[in-house]
């Protein structure tokens, strides 16, 4: 460890991941049993936590939480406005800021979601009903509802739709197809038939499965799209003198990066100052410029990576965007195995949101810490360095975890 107050992760908790309307317990009371499960993990008790951190569009609150684990004094609450599955790593850098800055000294990130209970992600999309201001001075649309007056009238109704127009972007300009995107997808439900937390654990695909799937939206079949579950999960992060004393090997947080260039700000659907150039990238280019460096590192030092794979598209934007390929060659090195446990680079080795569960990319983490661990249901071999990715194509965040 480089300092008294280096960030480390030190614990895992997860409740069971299961498809959409199936859990049997309120998304609040998951969020409790992932956060004491990581305290837990970490051989602490719940009291020692003085932050909670977690990301856009969470509705179980820091207040709330911190009273009911009887936490003593809650230091710091934050939660990452990065929207949707761009916000998982950003999360953690907050959590990683803190540490390092005193503000708090054990924070859990935390991410619980049911979309059974309350919602399908990506439904609110859909144009509502206008409704009459409570006030003359308020604004006449929610700033969700007046970016949709840009994008509904042509169709663009859900994250399909609109991360379907970059990867068919990117295949026009690199030839990508189809098949590369079914090289992703059957990678990844691989790792998940050894993963007993995953969701289509003991489901194998195949190309030909990928390939009969029916379209979703052009060119995402079903199979390109990611998992619609409920459940929760918590990491804890502390001091690296604090961790020296708990039941796991503390896992280093290398670095944190958050953001994006202009032309991708506002989101999936709002890219009117993106060139046609960028329209086929996944705008994270920077992000991973700055990422690198603070770490000391180059992508050549990634033995693991954990690629955000809401559709498998990202994960093709992912590998150009974090250097592992140059543009346009991400189709063809995932088809030679790149992935794959014996390919140059093991993704989502627990199957990801593809196949493990849709948390937003928080299991992602989780799994880059198993395999620094040596405790990954896919582990593969003993990596040093693991890079952790959130969603591409939007404003993002990422993080590089390293084993002491």
């Amino acid at each position: 460890m480089n300092a008294p107050r280096q960030a480390c992760i030190v614990g895992l908790g997860e409740t069971a991941y299961v498809k959409r309307g199936q859990a049997t317990e309120p998304e609040y009371r998951l969020a409790m049993q992932a956060i004491l499960a990581a305290a837990a993990d970490a051989g602490m008790p719940p009291t020692d936590i003085d932050g909670l951190a977690t990301f856009a569009d969470e509705r179980s609150g820091q207040s709330n939480l911190a009273a009911d684990l009887g936490i003593d004094e809650l230091r710091f609450a934050a939660t990452c406005a990065i929207p949707g599955g761009g916000g998982g790593c950003g999360a953690v850098a907050e959590a990683t800021l803190a540490v390092e800055t005193g503000m708090a000294d054990t924070v859990v990130v935390y991410r619980s979601l049911c979309q059974g209970q309350f919602y399908r992600i990506g439904r609110g999309m859909a144009p509502r009903q206008p409704q009459t201001p409570a006030s003359p001075l308020a604004e006449s649309a929610l700033e969700n509802e007046a970016l949709q007056a840009f994008s509904a009238p042509f169709g663009v109704l859900g994250p399909s739709i609109a991360f379907a127009l970059r990867m068919r972007r990117h295949m026009e300009v690199f030839g990508t197809t189809g098949e590369h995107l079914a090289h992703v997808a059957v990678t990844e439900r691989g790792y998940a038939l050894s993963n007993p937390r995953a969701v289509m654990a003991g489901k194998p695909l195949t190309i030909a499965d990928h390939q009969a799937s029916r379209m979703v939206a052009d060119p995402y079949r079903l199979f390109d799209c990611c998992l619609e579950t409920d459940g929760a999960c918590a990491v804890v992060v502390t001091t690296a003198d604090r961790a020296a004393g708990l039941a796991q090997t503390p896992i280093e947080i290398l670095a944190v990066a958050q953001g994006t260039h202009g032309g991708n700000l506002g989101g999936a659907l709002m890219h009117a100052r993106s060139t046609a150039d960028d329209y086929a990238t996944g705008g994270g280019r920077d992000v991973a410029r700055r990422l690198y460096g603070k770490a000391g590192i180059g992508p050549g030092d990634i033995d693991v990576a954990q690629l955000y794979d809401n559709f498998t598209g990202q994960v093709l934007l992912g590998l150009e965007d974090f250097g592992f390929c140059g543009p346009g060659e991400s189709g063809p090195f995932v088809a030679e195995g790149g992935l794959s446990p014996t390919g140059p680079l093991p993704t989502n080795t627990s199957g990801g949101n593809l196949s493990e569960a849709y948390m937003q990319g928080l299991n992602q983490v989780i799994e880059g810490v198993r395999q620094l661990r040596g405790q990954s249901s896919s582990q593969v071999g003993s990596p040093e360095v693991c890079l952790v990715t959130s969603s591409p194509a939007m404003p993002t965040s990422a993080i590089v975890m390293a084993r002491p």
